[in-house]
């Protein structure tokens, strides 16, 4: 397997975490210590904390999760790209 596909797939993995993570914070009833959940945000908050910082929530909603997914998008296309054009 080429190695821009396997980015290619890994940061989709990761974006759908993102995904899950950001609508889960909607529930408020969320137990957040069962195991799944907690990994889950353990992987995603490494990410997601330096956009938090970085961007002040406006109003209460926090748009910082929007620029962070928008970036791995843009991280994404430009790792793999860069690697297809090499031929990898």
């Amino acid at each position: 397997m080429r190695l821009s596909i396997l980015l290619y797939y890994i940061f989709q993995i990761y974006f759908y975490l993102l995904i899950v993570r950001i609508f889960l914070t909607w529930i408020p009833t969320i137990d957040w210590n069962k195991p799944f959940l907690k990994k889950l945000a353990e992987i995603s908050d490494i990410y997601l904390f330096p956009f938090r910082r970085i961007i002040p929530a406006l109003g209460g909603l926090d748009f910082s999760p929007i620029v962070a997914l928008l970036f791995l998008q843009f991280v994404q296309w430009a790792l793999c790209s860069s690697l297809l054009r090499m031929g990898l």
